[in-house]
């Protein structure tokens, strides 16, 4: 194929069948998450306000563009075809890009359809439902389809389903198809997965759209109550099909036979449909529409936007924060005053949505901190102990406190004796309890229960000794502001989890704290203010325990007029949308179809208030009072002005944009400036030239007119050529512009030169000089003369650097020009040098010698080529040089990599960094590592990739030469990382890696003591070899003690395990192994004897009272035929070695299922222990009920730790 031959530069059609692309999704909600979408874009972040989810998408392409460059084909590689200003391929992605979460598998496994399933429809009309218009159905059903119903979906076989993707069969709600989409091992997260999906999507008409409020639920067929269920509402869209929870529940509770999901290998899933009329989110003009505007949302900070505006709308609150002292030198990223200042000023002065980043960062948030869902509690209490912080020494000090602080005393008072002991305390909220209250004032009765001290729970009052007594809390004084949090989320003792709270609770517009005489208050209450409230904002909480969406309902002045904050979006909403309808509980739609016979239609609503915010009325003109420009500090003012201004100035020019076109001027001294710092390869990086901004129908001779003004180039001297982009991927000057093409308007020569980029038109200017240095009209540009560039190379200082431009004769030879060179680059006339053309740097680069023999067109040269050269070296000295020839340094500059490397121990931290090759192997990386580390042995370095999204690392390190390049560490999906971590091991990484790691606690026969050992034996041992070698390590009671392995799971014995089982399958990381001497009474058991589970527990004050905790360390116990409880709490004292005294207070019980049943003296214990069809041995125990006095962790650091409950901190 001939060089000459100028093909257009064709836009391939990029084959991505099976593309992953990931999408930074807005949201927060763990709960809501595609499994899929259909794209036409690689890479996005959306930022939209409701129902996506806070999913880390991404791209794995395995396409190639179809027709590229041959590797090994010289001539087609060095072709030139051209489209002229093209800026960008455009690959156009397949319609079936597939969607996965972080860490997707890189090709789809196969898809089945399991046709068990039985559709039973509910007919309720839900309210609001409106038809969907005709042009958005297909295959609508003639018949009288509910717009709301309810599938139930039966799955046998469930565990061994060996498909990643699992879908129902068809059903049809509201005139359209749906199917539920399931991973049963998780969508590459530890959970099950659960979408719902339009399943014919794809044979839609184009823009079809559907809203859908909707709930997905597995089924508990033991227990009905802890059927897990979560809803949500989407409008479905060709981009986004299906809908719903990567992380709907943990596989290890959907897995545990004993939890009720799975029973006799059958999964039960139901979904509940309600059709919804489409609402046009994105048209709302908050500020038109309201007068307020809403906060975006950067990930996963809803919860942070509805307290913030709450803040926002106490103006004193925000008058206190305006006065907050600070300069404008000050950097609100680095100032949480500076940050609130502008965000509050931005509320109330923009007529648009506020970002939020600015304070995030005051925070000391990186984007994982933003992605992060916290609780909006907690972040209140955060928020306002900082900005406390902050305010000390100026003159808003004591405005929290002023605003939010209240005082109560708690209290003990003796029945008997004259004795009272008080302590007074501060507090800034309330948490209110919701389970078993149906409104504000039984929370708050409960609140001030008195609780009896007496029997075993007697008070010591110090010189009465052991007394009755009544022990409570009154209010001393509440704040003029105050903010109650509703206990929405408590932990569920039984399912061992932490469980949100949808009951129905009321709470009042007015809320009067002194009635009945004042029964809230304590005795030194000051009677005459008067504690009557009213309300002000109602935070809300939309979802499960793992996550949901937050907004809240505000009403600024406390008029009859409410309003919705919803992050970006701000609507009018009547009081009992802010009220009644986030009181919680259940919603019964009612019926539509009376011919069927079912059950009524009911969704638990997952809506509901969460934090409650009062402003009392004889303080409420002090609160809601102005808050105008004089509050804000000048300095402020007019930083924020300038902001606006420029915000204003960008969206004018944005508005403007179809009038304009931007011209990029490139010159010879851009190119001295960029090439060998910034650029190598190519001539020019377009976005750091001068740039131009002008209006399309002024003619291109009068932009001439201002390139005169600026660079001081008269008119007659200027050439200006176009640049095009080469079917090689390079981009270089093409042709100069012709006269008549000059005289067009800058818009029409646009539209010539460039139809694939609508904005820009790149130049390069073309200005020749005289032996004077001053400009000289241009020479004539015929066919027979080529403009070639000129980069010069020295090896000794590894140094590329431009020198100019040539016009030569296409006949003539590189020889004729050889003296110019040397001049060029400051060489003797007479030195010999070597040529080379750059031809192409992706995906290799290619660079050969020019043959000085050849004419220029021989060497198939022409205009905008680029030719580096440099001075012949010997062969000897070349040796000398790492980099001899211009090829190879130009290898060296497309693969080298710094990489900054962190120690795993420290993942925040880069230690040191190191220049690399893009193409070094697995061993000289980590030898390069090594030798820094100064370590002898490079296979005892592991390291571990690098996820870009969550900054964090990948949970997986890298085996043992488990990657070919540098590359295959660094790249994730679409992004190329340029940090690995690293780690020193005890021993090299492919000995670790034929081993199984496994941590196992020893508990000592007769010492109270537990020691955690590390075991590391070969895969295919087995837990004999596991308990031999652990005999090795350990100090047994005597040498012939037999040991046996055992699986605990939050203090419950689960399994003793088999010696022969092999250890690779055995999983650590959720639950302790534990490792015991096997006791000399169970080795003769009788034949009547029984080996029971023996549990601690306790009651959960707080909950019903058959809901128990265990704790503590459960452990076997021979119980033996006939014997009465009395005799069997002896041995059992005796083996946990607890003093008389504190024995005397334990009680035993029978529990099964987590029931207990009290058992008296004369009981006999072994009668209860004759059933054998319970689900797992651990379902049925003998429970001792006892507090637990040793300190534990908090239930944050369990292993089944939410993302929701992990700390806010602000660092700032």
């Amino acid at each position: 194929m001939g060089k000459k031959h100028k093909a257009p530069l064709v836009m391939e059609k990029m084959n991505l069948a099976g593309r992953k692309i990931n999408v930074f999704a807005d949201k927060d909600r763990d709960m809501d998450k595609r499994s899929s979408m259909t794209s036409n874009i690689a890479v996005a972040t959306q930022e939209k306000g409701a129902g996506s989810s806070s999913s880390l998408l991404e791209v794995q392409d395995n396409g190639s563009l179809m027709g590229n460059e041959a590797k090994n084909d010289k001539t087609f590689d060095r072709q030139h075809a051209i489209q002229v200003q093209s800026t960008s391929d455009e690959s156009i992605i397949s319609p079936n890009d597939g969607v996965q979460e972080e860490g997707g598998e890189e090709a789809e496994e196969d898809e089945m359809l399991v046709p068990h399933a039985d559709f039973v429809p509910e007919g309720p009309q839900p309210m609001e439902v409106a038809p969907v218009e005709a042009t958005n159905t297909v295959d609508a059903q003639t018949v009288d389809d509910p717009p709301s119903a309810r599938f139930t979906w039966t799955i046998e076989n469930f565990s061994r389903l060996n498909t990643k993707k699992l879908y129902s069969e068809v059903f049809f709600v509201g005139g359209y198809k749906w199917r539920v989409l399931t991973f049963p091992k998780g969508n590459n997260v530890e959970h099950l997965s659960m979408y719902l999906d339009v399943a014919d999507s794809t044979t839609l008409p184009y823009g079809w759209s559907r809203y859908a409020q909707f709930s997905l639920s597995v089924i508990n067929q033991i227990h009905s109550k802890f059927t897990v269920r979560k809803d949500t509402q989407h409008q479905f869209n060709a981009r986004e099909s299906d809908w719903g929870f990567t992380s709907f529940m943990p596989l290890s509770e959907l897995y545990d036979p004993g939890r009720g999901y799975l029973v006799n290998d059958t999964c039960v899933v139901e979904a509940d449909v309600a059709v919804r009329k489409i609402v046009d989110y994105w048209s709302h003009d908050s500020k038109k529409e309201t007068g307020y505007v809403g906060l975006k949302n950067q990930g996963a900070t809803c919860y942070m936007n509805s307290l913030l505006q709450t803040l926002y709308h106490i103006p004193y609150f925000r008058k206190a924060v305006y006065h907050m002292p600070t300069t404008e030198n000050d950097n609100p990223s680095g100032s949480i005053p500076l940050a609130l200042q502008s965000l509050f000023y931005k509320l109330q002065y923009s007529d648009t949505s506020v970002a939020t980043k600015e304070l995030t960062k005051s925070f000391g948030w990186d984007t994982y901190d933003s992605f992060m869902q916290h609780d909006v509690q907690e972040l209140n209490r955060v928020l306002c102990e900082k900005l406390e912080d902050k305010m000390k020494g100026t003159v808003v000090e004591g405005t929290i406190q002023q605003l939010f602080e209240g005082h109560h005393m708690n209290y003990i008072e003796c029945i008997n004796v004259d004795y009272k002991s008080t302590r007074k305390e501060s507090f800034y909220d309330l948490q209110l309890d919701v389970k078993g209250c149906k409104d504000v004032y039984a929370s708050f009765d409960k609140y001030v229960e008195v609780e009896r001290l007496e029997g075993d729970n007697k008070y010591h009052a110090e010189q009465y000794g052991l007394q009755d007594a009544r022990k409570g809390v009154l209010f001393t004084d509440f704040p003029p502001v105050l903010q109650l949090q509703l206990k929405r989320f408590e932990y569920d003792f039984i399912r061992d989890t932490m469980v949100k709270i949808n009951d129905r609770y009321e709470f009042p517009l007015q809320l009067d704290l002194d009635i009945e005489n004042g029964k809230y208050l304590s005795p030194d209450a000051d009677r005459s203010v008067r504690n009557l409230y009213t309300l002000h904002s109602v935070l809300v909480h939309s979802g499960g325990v793992h996550g949901g969406h937050y907004y809240a309902y505000i009403r600024p002045t406390l008029s009859d007029q409410w309003f919705k904050f919803d992050d970006e979006r701000v609507t009018k909403e009547d009081m009992k949308r802010a009220l009644e309808e986030q009181y919680g509980g259940e919603e019964e739609l009612p019926q539509t179809n009376p011919g069927f016979n079912n059950s009524p239609f009911k969704f638990t609503k997952y809506s509901n208030a969460y934090m409650l915010v009062y402003i009392r009325e004889n303080d409420k003109d002090k609160i809601i009072c102005n808050v105008d420009e004089k509050d804000i500090a000048e300095h402020l003012r007019i930083r924020l002005k300038k902001e606006q201004e420029e915000k204003e100035r960008k969206r004018k020019e944005k508005a403007e944009a179809h009038l304009y076109t931007i011209i990029k001027v490139a010159r010879d001294e851009d190119l001295v400036q960029q090439i060998g710092r910034e650029v190598y390869f190519d001539l020019v990086d377009h976005d750091k030239v001068r740039s131009f901004r002008i209006q399309k129908q002024l003619s291109f001779n009068l932009f001439k007119e201002e390139v005169a003004k600026e660079f001081g180039i008269p008119l007659q001297f200027q050439r200006f050529w176009l640049w095009a982009k080469r079917q090689n991927h390079t981009y270089r000057p093409n042709r100069p512009l012709t006269p008549p093409e000059e005289a067009q308007s800058v818009g029409q020569l646009r539209e010539v030169s460039n139809k694939a980029n609508n904005a820009e038109l790149k130049l390069f200017l073309e200005v020749e000089h005289g032996l004077d240095l001053q400009p000289i009209p241009p020479p004539e540009k015929t066919k027979e003369n080529i403009l070639l560039f000129f980069k010069i190379y020295d090896p000794i200082k590894e140094e590329l650097r431009y020198v100019g431009r040539l016009f030569v004769k296409g006949n003539g030879k590189p020889t004729d020009i050889l003296t110019k060179l040397n001049e060029m680059a400051g060489f003797a006339p007479d030195d010999e040098i070597d040529l080379f053309e750059e031809i192409k740097f992706e995906p290799t680069v290619m660079c050969e010698y020019v043959d000085k023999k050849l004419s220029f067109r021989g060497n198939q040269l022409e205009d905008g080529d680029v030719i580096c050269f440099q001075k012949s070296l010997q062969s000897q000295s070349s040796e000398q040089f790492r980099y001899p020839i211009v090829p190879a340094f130009l290898d060296y500059v497309h693969n080298r990599q710094v990489v900054r490397f962190r120690s795993l121990e420290k993942p925040k931290d880069d230690e040191f960094c190191l220049e690399l090759s893009k193409k070094n192997n697995y061993d000289e990386v980590v030898e390069s590592v090594a030798r820094h580390l100064v370590l002898e042995d490079p296979s005892k370095i592991r390291l571990t990739p690098h996820n870009c999204y969550s900054q964090q690392p990948k949970p997986q390190p890298i085996k043992y030469r488990g990657v070919d390049r540098l590359t295959d560490m660094l790249v994730h999906y679409n992004q190329i990382s340029d940090i690995l971590y690293y780690e020193v091991l005890d021993i090299p990484l492919p000995e670790l890696q034929g081993l199984k790691t496994l941590k196992v606690a020893f508990h000592h026969a007769t010492k109270d003591e537990v020691v955690i050992h590390t075991i590391r034996l070969p895969k295919q041992s087995t837990v004999g070899d596991v308990i031999n070698d652990l005999k090795t390590k350990v100090e047994l009671s005597h040498p012939d003690a037999e040991l046996r392995l055992l699986e605990v799971f939050y203090h419950k014995i689960y399994k003793i395990f088999p010696h022969h089982e092999k250890i690779e399958n055995i999983n650590d990381q959720y639950w302790t192994l534990r490792a015991e001497e096997i006791p000399e009474e169970e080795k003769s058991l009788g034949p009547l004897d029984r080996l029971v589970h023996v549990y601690h527990f306790m009651k959960d004050p707080a909950q019903n009272q058959a809901q128990v905790q265990n704790f503590g360390d459960p452990f076997f116990f021979v119980i033996h035929e006939g014997e009465t409880l009395a005799e069997v709490k002896v041995r059992i004292q005796k083996k946990l070695q607890v003093p008389d005294e504190e024995f005397s207070k334990w009680k035993l019980a029978f529990l099964n299922l987590g029931r207990p049943e009290y058992l008296q003296d004369t009981d006999i214990v072994s009668s209860r222990f004759q059933r054998r069809d319970v689900y797992g041995a651990w379902e049925q125990y003998l429970g001792l009920e006892h507090s637990d006095n040793v300190p534990k962790r908090s239930y944050a650091a369990s292993q089944n730790r939410h993302t929701f409950e992990k700390p806010v901190r602000i660092y700032n």
